[in-house]
């Protein structure tokens, strides 16, 4: 037992991706070759405007001092506009808009901004692995919320006593790791929900952008949002700059005040360049990004196709970057990831890391070429087959 750790690092729930990355390190050291699809990271490049911004930035003198909120208003700005392009609805960016080192630090500090340890949160059972640690570094006790078929939680099973000791609801659509897309009809639903039991509905949306058929909407357009609804953005999926960790928040200015007042004592924002390039890429226009989800549409074709030919029962997913692929009954999802990589090569993602709702599940992310995908597909075939027959 490490004697340093705090009770909140003691609570956070073992990484199994920690494992699986031990696991593919030693199947490169063996010599092996590793198809990677473990992680959600986008293996495009940044559009080539963002990146002749931040050479320039670079060599601009002016941005290598500390990034204080001032200076991220243009950033603000440009993020504002944005969302009143899309969504129709405006927010002031001095005092309903933040900008972040990426939605998952907001997320973090917006727990501990927002509520007390002891308070509760409700997540769905199966979601983004660091919504689960950051309840547990800000003390809080998390109920996850059972799924519906669709995916979408079933916010009628959360008994009125946990509902009432909550503080924030978390969601997250469309959906890491199932693709799932909420519809309208379910935002006002979780929204009268929120109302009812003085919830923070906290919407993580960084997939935004990355849907194939229709669109996503957003919770925080609806009326009375304003009052309790704080919505994260990334631009790390539409943009392809997961590695310079920018994002931003809008919503309730109260718990804008409130994550801002967090932040303060802890970063001094994004690097002045990385601000300029986002403030660039929320200009520029949707058919860039349309073009880029294109090509993940085609891999989901390739995956989905091949995975059919080689037995797997999987849906085609309307969004996102990932599958979310069942196994067959009684399989434990750990271990067949563990023997996937070491007897193929191809890494994908244990569903046990993504919750309680995950186990027998796996993700698979759609971030190699069409061709590589097919051939994974093709070995996890194989693979399922040697294993049903042992």
């Amino acid at each position: 037992m490490n004697r340093w750790a705090s009770a909140r690092v003691r609570a956070m729930p073992e990484s199994v991706f920690h494992l699986m990355d031990r696991e593919k390190r030693r199947v490169r050291e063996a010599g092996g070759e590793v198809i990677d699809l473990s992680l959600g990271s986008s293996d495009l490049s940044p559009p080539e405007e963002l990146l002749e911004v931040l050479r320039e930035a670079i060599l601009d003198r002016t941005t290598h001092r500390y990034c204080l909120r001032s200076d991220t208003r243009p950033f603000l700005e440009s993020a504002t506009r944005w969302y009143a392009r899309r969504f129709g609805v405006a927010f002031d960016p001095d005092r309903e808009a933040l900008a972040l080192i990426g939605s998952q630090e907001g997320l973090a500090h917006l727990l501990w901004a927002v509520a007390d340890p002891g308070d509760g949160i409700l997540i769905p059972a199966v979601a983004y692995p660091s919504y689960w640690g950051a309840a547990a570094v800000a003390g809080l006790e998390p109920w996850p919320i059972p799924l519906q078929e669709d995916y979408l939680p079933d916010l009628g099973a959360v008994p009125e006593e946990v509902a009432r000791r909550a503080r924030v609801l978390v969601l997250n659509y469309p959906n890491n790791p199932t693709a799932a897309v909420a519809t309208e009809a379910f935002f006002e639903e979780a929204l009268r929900f929120a109302e009812r039991y003085d919830l923070l509905l906290v919407h993580d949306n960084p997939y935004v952008d990355m849907v194939f058929e229709g669109s996503a909407p957003s919770p925080l357009a609806l009326p009375g949002a304003r009052e309790r609804v704080v919505e994260l953005f990334s631009l790390s999926k539409s943009y392809h700059m997961g590695a310079f960790r920018l994002g931003f928040a809008l919503g309730n200015a109260d718990a804008i005040a409130a994550l801002e007042a967090v932040k303060a004592p802890i970063d001094f924002n994004q690097y002045l360049g990385i601000l300029r390039a986002g403030a660039m890429a929320l200009s520029l226009p949707a058919e860039r990004v349309r073009r880029d989800v294109e090509v993940f549409r085609a891999r989901r074709d390739a995956l989905v196709g091949t995975l059919r030919d080689s037995g797997w029962e999987v849906r085609a997913p309307r969004a996102t970057m990932y599958l979310w692929v069942r196994l067959p009954e009684g399989t434990d999802d750990v271990l067949f990831s563990v023997e996937l990589v070491r007897r193929t090569g191809v890494a994908v993602s244990p569903g046990q890391g993504f919750g309680p709702g995950g186990w027998g599940y796996v993700r698979i992310a759609l971030v190699q070429p069409p061709e590589v995908l097919a051939e994974a597909a093709r070995r996890m075939g194989t693979f399922a087959r040697a294993a049903a027959s042992r």
